[in-house]
């Protein structure tokens, strides 16, 4: 996706058209994911489908982490 600037638009709505985005693409590659569930076309384990979504879940609370606690956050005694 080429980074782009829209002359006039607010951060806000540059949130709003690249989390949409960004959003729609995420849930679009899940899906295709979803498709290697199929067992008549692909072999694996359980062990392999834990992997693969502890490494999601675990990448999902990094980024959620990201819009909670800023970059500023800095250790205090």
């Amino acid at each position: 996706m080429p980074k782009r600037k829209i002359e006039g638009e607010t951060p806000e709505e540059r949130f709003r058209r690249l989390g949409a985005a960004r959003t729609n693409e995420v849930l679009s590659r899940l899906k295709i994911l979803g498709n290697c569930a199929n067992r008549q076309l692909y072999s694996y384990t359980e062990k392999d489908i834990d992997k693969i979504f502890s490494v999601i879940d675990r990448r999902l609370k990094e980024v959620r982490a990201k819009f909670h606690f800023g970059k500023s956050d800095s250790f205090k005694l």
